[in-house]
């Protein structure tokens, strides 16, 4: 019994620093010392030699250092040289692009909470409130978007006008320039709002404001260009485009076939050095009206004009849509959604060396200044406009399923629709914060390469369901086209943001887990750029300072993985109080999970893991359930922990747990060595998959918070245009809610009377009256029945037309003029 009580003592010992990430020689210390302690007090005196023995023959060669990198990091830096994947120049670009934010705490294996939760509150400035109470509600006041999508297949010339007075294309440029120099959350702000009443109106706000001229230029132009450019960009005297994407290059943007040769030509009587440009773009946002292009293309200097190399690499530049051989003005027609996108071609166009975004020496750059803005501008432009028709979206489902009346009740009170309903609501609550989090980092100075491929992924996939759900509780009504829809041309329009700035699949498959996984990793980063040292001394002393910190890393997050898994994620000291403090030990216990698996992952795989795009997935699917989870938190805890929110908390993170909980088992059970897959399943799910879904219980009480007035509803509904307007039938059906809900009483009341039969009328207004005349309503319930039945009679219409009235939009547009 001795003997076993010293062996599990030293075992306990080194495990509680292995655990808890003490220091090796802390560690070593503190193993040796219970180990002589114990075995002295259990008398077990040859056992406590041989266990000292067997420490300090493992620990004194680990903490000599010269023997160390001998024997074991020299060895293992030759091993790992010839199976770690080489960068190319690409991949090392995107890499060196990014910042890493609190994504890199949760691939750490023990997130550290008070980092997170000490990050300032986001909140809009008071000029920044102040726009948004005036310029943006007065912009969403013009907005027709049956007449945009239907009629003009354009904006409107007056709000054209309007959005440039006002500095909309602006909000990014600054003051210094005329812009309004905004922070993010107030740019993801205006675009929130601006989405809640039409996409065509959000997206052609989005592009000036996101990757493009204006963004790049103030980064890297030239003092000439910024003087030039910005001022006119701010107040829409220009209007930019950035020509990126072509035929035979989408999502691959570095391998764009579209060059420019370097040579000399006559411009403006002058010989000039410039470069002849063959191009041919589609897709391009705004290009159709843009008044200067920005062009993205691989430059060759063949006749060594600029210097000895031949291939100078991915170069931007701005051409004025004057310059001669630009072919645009063209249309596309993006799924019925009209916002101005089509092609750009160009072929043996002239351009001068100072038309180089940044002059002549930021030739063969582009792609680096491509992928530091890229970030920037996904993170706040897709996700803002996503989460701005989820809000809409949201609020609109609430006010329609306590409406629409089936069966003598409201049809929210059906518990497919009230899943439905839950559904939209705790997904729309994960949006909000999640989009909040990625502009708050923009705000800190962060450049979120990972965080913002997440926000961009989720936020637009999460769109797409909660459109589906808004269509399944509308039912016909979001069928019939016209002015009565409101649901119609958001639901169009969803498929667009899932295919732009990095198609949906290949963000999930290739840059959420590709990228975060070096990034985010606290060694493996270290250990491949160990490998770039030139001096071998140099090399191997820090390629050994990362394996063993690596080496402990994983031991830790093995240990913390099995324990949390065996406790539930029940055991440590957690953030939070008491209603969320179970949330963040559960992120812990994933966290380690994540940091487990992908080390596994990574060490058996090596460089196959890049062609594994499933299991790649998966695991990102696991760090961005995590980042979602963690933004929630962080907006719970903003929002002073009010008590309304914690059904919509709790539906969220609920989904994002049994989310990665999917994700991890899809992972590992489809890790192709069987064995490492049998041992990780051990680790990670001790106790087996015992997470769940949310339960109906708390899907009822998210669906009651959208179906009645509250705290709770009223923050889903910020930054949704609700003014009541004639072109605004959301805002009106929200001005009319309270009435809807106050009548539903009275409605009982006269329903159970009418069964009765001693009412004559089949008419509902001259029922009204007889119960009025026999005493079953008062004048004011009298009232009050007629004129909600009346306004609600106008949401639940659809449109009809005459067949004349369906020609083309070009048609009825000439029979307007």
């Amino acid at each position: 019994m001795y003997v076993i009580l010293t062996l599990l003592a030293a075992l306990f010992a080194m495990g509680t620093c292995v655990y808890h990430r003490v220091r090796l020689v802390v560690g070593a210390a503190v193993t040796v010392l219970v180990t002589l302690v114990v075995g002295l007090l259990a008398h077990t005196i040859m056992l406590t030699i041989v266990l000292l023995l067997i420490e300090l023959l493992v620990v004194v060669p680990l903490m000599t250092p010269g023997f160390r990198r001998r024997q074991i990091s020299g060895p293992l830096l030759k091993a790992y040289a010839k199976v770690t994947p080489t960068l190319s120049e690409t991949e090392q670009t995107a890499l060196d692009a990014g910042t890493v934010g609190f994504e890199g705490e949760l691939f750490s294996g023990k997130p550290d909470w008070n980092q997170l939760l000490r990050q300032p509150r986001p909140a809009l400035s008071s000029e920044e409130q102040a726009f948004m109470d005036g310029p943006v509600e007065e912009l969403c006041a013009m907005v027709d978007d049956w007449q945009i999508c239907h009629e003009l297949a354009d904006l409107p010339p007056e709000v054209w006008e309007f959005a440039k007075k006002n500095k909309f294309f602006g909000m990014i440029i600054p003051k210094q320039y005329g812009g309004l120099q905004f922070s993010a959350l107030a740019h993801s702000a205006v675009l929130q709002k601006l989405a809640s009443v039409s996409s065509t109106l959000s997206t052609t706000v989005a592009v000036p404001n996101s990757l493009g001229p204006a963004e790049l230029l103030m980064h890297y132009g030239t003092a000439e260009q910024k003087d030039h450019y910005l001022p006119r960009l701010a107040v829409g005297e220009e209007i930019p485009c950035f020509a990126l994407t072509g035929t035979y290059a989408g999502s691959d943007a570095t391998s764009i076939p579209d060059y420019g040769i370097v040579c000399k030509q006559a411009h403006d009587a002058v010989e000039t050095l410039g470069v002849k440009l063959s191009f041919e773009k589609r897709y391009i946002t705004l290009a159709p009206i843009a008044t200067v292009v920005g062009l993205a293309f691989r430059m060759y200097d063949p006749e060594h004009l600029l210097g000895d190399k031949e291939d100078l690499g991915i170069t931007l530049a701005l051409l004025p849509r004057s310059t001669p051989g630009l072919q645009i003005g063209r249309r596309h027609f993006p799924l019925n959604v009209p916002f101005q996108n089509g092609p750009v071609h160009g072929k043996g166009v002239f351009a001068p060396l100072s038309s180089l975004i940044g002059g002549p020496q930021m030739a063969g750059h582009g792609w680096r200044m491509l992928v530091e803005c890229l970030s920037v501008g996904r993170a706040i432009s897709l996700p803002s406009s996503a989460v701005g028709a989820m809000r809409a979206s949201t609020i609109a489902s609430g006010i329609y399923a306590r409406m629409r009346k089936q069966f003598g009740l409201a049809i929210a009170r059906f518990e497919g629709v009230e899943e439905t309903l839950a559904r939209i609501g705790g997904i729309t609550y994960a949006s909000m914060a999640l989009s909040r989090a990625t502009a708050a980092a923009v705000d800190r100075g962060e450049k979120p390469a990972v965080s913002s491929a997440i926000s961009k992924y989720h936020t637009t996939e999460w769109a797409r369901t909660v459109a589906g759900g808004t269509m399944d509780i509308h039912g016909g009504k979001a069928v019939q086209l016209g002015p009565k829809n409101y649901v119609g041309n958001g639901w169009c329009s969803i498929p667009i943001a899932i295919t732009v700035e990095g198609a949906n699949i290949m963000t999930r498959c290739l840059m959420i887990f590709g990228q975060g996984a070096i990034r985010c990793h606290p060694y493996v980063l270290k250990e491949m750029q160990a490998l770039s040292i030139g001096d071998y001394g140099t090399r191997l002393r820090e390629f050994d300072k990362a394996l063993f910190g690596h080496i402990g890393f994983a031991c830790s997050n093995v240990l913390r993985s099995l324990v949390m898994g065996l406790s539930g994620g029940r055991l440590g000291a957690a953030a939070g109080d008491a209603s969320v403090r179970p949330y963040y030990r559960k992120l812990n216990r994933y966290s380690a999970a994540l940091a487990l698996c992908a080390d596994v992952f990574m060490g058996v795989l090596g460089g196959k893991l890049k062609f594994k795009e499933k299991l790649s997935a998966r695991l990102g699917d696991v760090l961005s359930y995590l980042y979602i989870a963690s933004a929630m938190l962080k907006y719970y805890e903003d929002s002073q922990c009010p008590k309304a929110d914690r059904p919509l908390l709790a539906w969220g993170f609920h989904e994002c747990i049994w989310q990665i909980q999917n994700a991890l088992r899809g992972a590992i059970g489809n890790f192709p060595l069987r064995p490492v897959a049998w041992l990780l399943r051990l680790f990670v799910f001790p106790l087996g998959c015992l997470e769940a879904p949310p339960s109906d219980r708390l899907g009822h009480r998210v669906a009651a918070l959208l179906t009645e007035p509250n705290e709770a509803r009223e923050r889903l509904a910020e930054w949704v245009y609700l003014t009541p307007s004639p072109h605004n039938t959301i805002g009106r059906m929200n001005a009319l809610f309270p009435e809807v809900v106050a009548a539903e009483p009275l409605e009982r009341k006269f329903l159970k009377a009418l069964k009765t039969g001693r009412f004559k009328s089949h008419e509902y207004e001259e029922q009204l009256a007889e119960a009025q005349a026999s005493g079953v309503l008062d004048q004011t319930e009298h009232d009050l029945l007629k004129q909600v039945h009346t306004n609600v009679f106008e949401f639940i219409s659809v449109d009809d037309f005459d067949s004349s009235e369906l020609c083309a939009v070009v048609t009825r547009a000439d029979k307007r003029a």
